[in-house]
């Protein structure tokens, strides 16, 4: 019987090594955001690093670029390998409506290793609020060198009110994951050792 791994070991090291990226870039960036909110409401200090701006800031650049590099490995290991074709496209508003219906009234199927349009759509909007909050990030950095960037996201200010946009977008992603998982923990162990998919009648294993 042909076996397949489920998920690629690119996919699971970028997947875990983006894990700890965003931990580290949430609870920096709150830090940040603590210094100057936008809002009325500043997140608790047990939940920041760094200790003061300057700390924060240095966590924040650090595991921004780890995350954009991450990022960029696994885009191109996706495209290369056909892994965003093969398992989140296609995406249609059909599928979506089907799939969420299913979902609210928990008749929705999971099987390891196959992507519902729900999902496929999410993993492509994070995908989108990622490069949004490296965007809107590196305009808040270097705003003079930037000018033009600046600009057309209108103004620092609002730079910076899309940057936290993204992030919660990106927050709230994590967040229906988590959930997910919770609910559905038999998806957990292939992503952290690949797992197998029979071809045969679609039946899935997992090591």
């Amino acid at each position: 019987m042909k076996k397949a791994r489920i998920h690629a070991w690119p996919v699971r090291l970028t997947h875990w090594v983006n894990a700890v990226c965003m931990v580290c870039m949430f609870m920096s960036g709150w830090a940040i955001y603590n210094a100057s909110p936008l809002f009325a409401f500043r997140f608790p200090a047990q939940l920041t690093v760094g200790g003061w701006l300057g700390g924060s800031l240095a966590w924040h650049f650090a595991f921004m670029w780890l995350l954009v590099i991450n990022g960029l490995v696994y885009v191109l290991y996706s495209l290369v390998s056909r892994h965003f074709q093969r398992d989140f496209l296609p995406v249609t508003v059909q599928a979506v409506k089907r799939d969420l219906n299913d979902a609210l009234h928990f008749r929705l199927a999971h099987e390891k290793g196959v992507y519902n349009a729900v999902q496929r759509l999410m993993y492509g909007l994070v995908l989108v609020a990622g490069a949004l909050v490296v965007v809107s990030g590196v305009a808040i950095w270097k705003p003079i060198q930037l000018q033009a960037l600046v600009a057309l996201m209108g103004g620092y200010d609002r730079a910076r009110y899309v940057h936290f946009a993204a992030m919660s977008a990106i927050g709230a992603f994590v967040v229906v994951h988590l959930a997910l998982v919770l609910l559905v923990p038999k998806t957990l162990l292939p992503m952290i050792t690949g797992g197998v998919r029979s071809n045969e009648k679609g039946k899935l294993e997992h090591e």
